[in-house]
């Protein structure tokens, strides 16, 4: 039985980590590193996401400072320098 890759930044500090929950947020987070920015609607394009599913990770996101919006809206989402640093093992 093949282990699943997640994004390090999709496991969450004070919340619970399910699987379902992870691959949203590796997903979220792997367009994120590529678009480097993008309103929630073209992420919910971009991964096949609800948007949603992808409004309540990136609130997640933000909780813990992966994530930050900027602007009016629609809020345009980018990652932060914790969520740009990758963890090494």
């Amino acid at each position: 039985m093949l282990k699943e890759a997640y994004h390090p930044n999709a496991f969450l500090s004070d919340f619970r980590n399910i699987r379902l929950g992870l691959k949203a947020r590796t997903k979220i987070l792997t367009f994120l590193e590529e678009k480097s920015q993008a309103d929630a609607k073209t992420i919910a394009k971009g991964t096949g996401l609800h948007y949603g599913v992808v409004i309540h990770h990136l609130k997640l996101l933000e909780t813990e400072k992966i994530v930050e919006r900027k602007g009016k809206r629609p809020h345009v989402w980018l990652l932060t320098g914790l969520g740009q640093k990758r963890l090494k093992y």
